[in-house]
């Protein structure tokens, strides 16, 4: 579909884009920040993933792009300007509601930190699973400095192909420079990076998309399970080791409920070894005895163990997320630091091991 009827759209969107990223850029650190800008720069201007980018360029942009911020911090949130009048930006059923009829996607709504997130896209397809409206999105047309391959707002999943690329790549990559992660070696493995990359990773794309919607059904359908209460006790640990710990659990817990019961009933090892290959921080800590379960199959190659200890940890996850909201009840504001107090020097899950 071409944008020429929907410029005004696309700018309004941008701007808003951009007054976000110039209010939170500052909370990134120097390395993250960096590695999202040249993601940006490279959307931008529509570079290939393969090709290197020139340095001198993508830093005079990055000084251009922090004076154009200077001048918007503080500016408020345009409007999007529809058939039936301008729309508040953060009303995204309202304005799908004309919008995908014409073959156009659009989000607004906050993510960590509660940094605004917009982005507006061509629609690729949509479908409706567990009372969840699914859209799936293609080419982007406005976007701000994060753009997460899942997104939910209000019991509708974005799922974001052009972003899911980027960041596929960007692991691929990564695990060229530094093969140790034996998961991932396996993941790649399944795709002819070597012979044929832009292939690969078309393929890689299809198979992952499918990942990342039943990772997104899994938090929308946890978030329902553990209601408001979740909601206040994330701003409670805000910004402390606590969210860390806290946001472990409930992507464990999601995980357990969709993502990995749907990866197993496909029975295709490559979303299995990459899911594995993710595993990794906080999670990682917090549920060895998963890792272990892969590991074994690996191994062994019978995938009943795994699918015995994700039903086992599932269990767990559920009650570990209810204690934390009791603790939460009890504790109010010192709540963060009975969170670490309790669970951060416990890096294991004690009876869930599954031989």
């Amino acid at each position: 579909m071409g944008t020429s009827n929907h410029e005004a759209l696309i700018q309004a969107v941008q701007r808003n884009c951009h007054i976000s990223d110039a209010q939170f850029a500052g909370d990134l650190t120097l390395c993250t920040f960096l590695l999202k800008m040249r993601e940006l720069y490279r959307w931008e201007n529509r570079i290939p993933l393969s090709r290197e980018m020139p340095r001198a360029e993508v830093g005079d942009w990055m000084n251009q792009r922090s004076q154009m911020w200077d001048g918007i911090e503080l500016a408020d949130y345009e409007p999007l300007p529809l058939a039936a009048g301008p729309v508040d930006p953060f009303e995204s059923g309202r304005i799908n509601d004309e919008l995908l009829q014409q073959g156009l996607v659009y989000s607004g709504g906050y993510g960590r930190h509660c940094k605004p997130h917009f982005f507006l896209a061509e629609l690729a397809s949509q479908e409706r699973r567990h009372g969840f409206d699914i859209l799936v999105s293609g080419r982007e047309l406005a976007r701000d400095l994060e753009a997460p391959p899942g997104m939910y707002l209000d019991r509708t999943l974005f799922i974001r192909t052009e972003a899911l690329r980027r960041w596929l790549w960007e692991k691929y990559e990564e695990w060229r420079w530094n093969r140790k992660n034996e998961a991932m070696a396996r993941a790649f493995a399944a795709y002819p990076f070597e012979s044929d990359p832009e292939a690969a990773l078309d393929a890689m794309v299809a198979t992952e998309r499918e990942s990342v919607i039943l990772h997104e059904l899994g938090e929308a359908r946890v978030g329902e399970l553990l209601g408001e209460a979740w909601e206040k006790l994330m701003l409670e640990v805000m910004r402390s080791r606590a969210e860390i710990i806290v946001r472990a659990v409930r992507d464990l817990y999601a995980d357990c409920l969709s993502t990995l019961p749907g990866l197993l009933e496909r029975r295709n090892p490559a979303p299995l070894h990459f899911y594995f290959a993710n595993l990794v921080g906080m999670r990682r800590k917090l549920a060895p005895d998963l890792a272990q379960a892969y590991q074994d199959w690996v191994e062994g190659g019978d995938l009943s163990g795994l699918a015995a200890s994700v039903e086992a940890q599932l269990s767990h996850w559920q009650d570990t997320a209810r204690a934390m909201l009791d603790l939460h009840a009890q504790r109010g504001e010192g709540v963060a630091e009975a969170i670490e107090a309790r669970w951060a020097p416990r890096l294991s899950v004690p009876g869930v091991r599954t031989t």
